[in-house]
């Protein structure tokens, strides 16, 4: 590992880091070797702290061991993938705002597969989006196409679930870091899939996840997508902001209709009036996402 990527992955690690702070360390010196002899005067000037916060951030950072980190890593069989990576995916680089780095655990070559389609929807989802995706999910596998969620209850379990028994490949891209999969009871199909797909987050293993993260990684499902598909979605839900971040993108979004009178339909058909491809099929979704 050299001597950026040692520093950017301390920096994933710091406590009070922010995107931000980030970008404008990076910006001030592409290669991160000043921050080794950076004084808090300096680090409160380049991302406008107050010396005193940057004072504590500086400490936190020179705290941590760049080997205890790597070998804490590979105990739990995962790898940190720097912005600047060649497995680092293009289309993720082009979002506002792009995590600098991934942590990954499984089968990191899926990051280059070239047809990877997102599948969100509502946590409360219903026999009817179990059953629209088990029409849906094994024809795509068929076709190569790798799906894209993000290991939530409901209509995103389902969907890596089919991935997985239809022998496909599937990527889960969660909040929080590995030591704290939410929810509980998909630890298992997490470990399932870190076996058989990949695991992603831009957070590190042991940071617990937030609520502001789970809309902040839909970005990330979004964008590693050729599309997105929803399936059953209330009229305030999780999975239209995933379907924003995708038209933002110009990312073509895709909708199963469903029941006029249920609440998981307005959402859905909502995305459907404002220009969402309604998919009956996965051949709805293959014409547009295999058309190269």
């Amino acid at each position: 590992m050299d001597e950026t990527t040692k520093w950017l992955l301390k920096l994933q690690y710091c406590e009070n880091i922010t995107w931000k702070d980030q970008y404008l360390l990076l910006k001030n010196d592409p290669h991160l070797t000043s921050l080794s002899r950076m004084s808090s005067e300096e680090y409160a000037h380049i991302t406008g702290r107050s010396t005193q916060q940057a004072a504590l951030i500086l400490q936190n950072l020179c705290s941590l061991s760049t080997n205890h980190l790597c070998t804490s890593l590979r105990e739990l069989s995962s790898t940190f993938i720097p912005i600047y990576h060649k497995l680092y995916p293009d289309q993720l680089k082009r979002l506002p705002q792009p995590p600098w780095g991934l942590f990954a655990m499984g089968n990191i070559n899926l990051l280059a597969d070239e047809t990877m389609l997102a599948v969100v929807g509502s946590r409360n989802g219903s026999q009817y989006g179990k059953e629209a995706l088990q029409v849906i999910i094994p024809s795509l596998v068929e076709k190569k196409v790798s799906i894209v969620s993000g290991l939530a209850r409901g209509i995103d379990a389902f969907s890596h679930e089919l991935a997985l028994q239809a022998g496909g490949r599937t990527i889960a891209v969660i909040a929080g870091g590995f030591k704290h999969f939410y929810p509980r009871e998909n630890r298992e199909l997490a470990q399932r899939i870190s076996k058989q797909g990949l695991l992603l987050s831009e957070y590190a293993p042991d940071k617990r996840p937030e609520k502001w993260q789970f809309p902040a990684r839909n970005r990330i499902i979004s964008g590693l997508s050729k599309g997105v598909l929803v399936v059953q979605a209330a009229k305030k839900s999780g999975s239209l902001i995933t379907a924003a971040f995708a038209m933002e993108q110009g990312i073509e979004v895709f909708a199963v209709p469903g029941p006029i009178m249920h609440p998981l339909s307005e959402g859905v058909h909502s995305l459907i009036a404002d220009g969402a491809k309604i998919v009956h099929s996965a051949d709805d979704i293959l014409v547009e996402i295999k058309k190269e």
